[in-house]
């Protein structure tokens, strides 16, 4: 388990206690087993990290206990196709948004499942936004300034991503919008890149603000830019990258609670009442902050609409990478 990881348990853990629903506004026959959340990528990134937030406090107001599983593979298709497939009874979750429900579609087109119309939206949990990074051997404190200094050195440097979601879209857009060009190293995961990147090995990437935060607070990494609306309040220095002159550049990633196709409507309802109330409470917003990410409360036919809008964007975006993924 990592710091990180630790830290945000032991946040959320007093939270979970503040959202405790009266016990007969839950459906007498649900939850009647423990509740799995499939998340469908490695352990201690940003999508695990949502889903033991959703975790703790759905144990808590549902008085049954509530499992986080990692089920990574394929850019997140294994653990979204198991749940897509599972019974449609609310004891199976997906923890999905843009990288599974969004991005997987622009790059896998024969999938055996549908990442929009297989699932039942229940809530969104948060959005976390990104930052350009660069090591500091770069010489380059501005956007501006390290176009330049690749354009003076083109293929030289490395950037690098997890392949198939969106850090490695937001690179290649880069890379196109701005003229230039960088190696590119695929990563199967975020740990293993993090490492490179405080080695050295590689120069440059597109990481989540939940994952790196740390490491450019500590001068270990420099941003260059945030790719946020508004700039970051603990980085009110960097711009953001519409700022610096991109501005189609995508801004958030979306982490949503779903359900399979077909799952009573009763039991849907419930787990959005549940889940935003546990969003509206301070603890669990203190919780998020601490990582950097803002929570959303949304009905599921609110969320149906923005899965449908992101899938459209992000296939745009990928179509015009010519990214492929064998």
């Amino acid at each position: 388990m990592t710091l990180l990881r630790r830290q945000f348990i032991q946040l959320i853990g007093a939270a979970a206690g503040a959202v405790v629903l009266p016990r007969n506004a839950i459906p007498q026959s649900y939850p009647n087993k423990v509740i799995k959340i499939v998340v469908p990528f490695p352990a201690g990134g940003p999508t695990d990290l949502m889903a033991r937030v959703a975790g703790q406090y759905l144990s808590s107001a549902l008085g049954q206990n509530v499992i986080v599983e990692n089920v990574p593979g394929a850019g997140g298709t294994i653990g979204s196709q198991a749940v897509a497939r599972a019974v449609p009874d609310g004891h199976t979750l997906l923890l999905g948004g843009t990288n599974s429900n969004a991005i997987t579609p622009a790059f896998y087109k024969n999938l055996s499942y549908d990442p929009i119309s297989d699932f039942t939206p229940i809530a969104a949990i948060a959005i976390d936004s990104s930052a350009l990074l660069v090591t500091p051997a770069v010489p380059a404190g501005t956007i501006q300034e390290f176009i330049r200094h690749l354009k003076a050195n083109p293929g030289k440097l490395t950037c690098g991503a997890p392949i198939g979601i969106a850090p490695h879209v937001m690179v290649a857009h880069f890379m196109i919008k701005s003229g230039t060009d960088m190696v590119f190293v695929p990563y199967r995961g975020g740990a293993p890149l993090i490492t490179d990147l405080l080695g050295g090995q590689v120069q440059m990437t597109i990481g989540a603000k939940s994952v790196y935060l740390p490491h450019i607070q500590s001068g270990r990494l420099r941003a260059l830019a945030v790719t946020s609306e508004r700039r970051w309040s603990e980085l009110q220095d960097v711009p953001t990258i519409r700022e610096s002159g991109f501005a189609d550049f995508p801004t958030y990633q979306w982490f949503d609670l779903l359900a399979p196709a077909r799952t009573p409507v009763p039991i849907i309802e419930q787990l959005n009442i549940t889940t935003n109330r546990g969003l509206q409470s301070a603890d669990v917003q203190a919780g998020l902050a601490k990582l950097g990410v803002e929570a959303r409360i949304h009905t599921p036919k609110e969320l149906q609409a923005i899965l449908r809008e992101e899938a459209q964007q992000w296939n745009a975006i990928v179509k015009a990478s010519g990214i492929k993924i064998d």
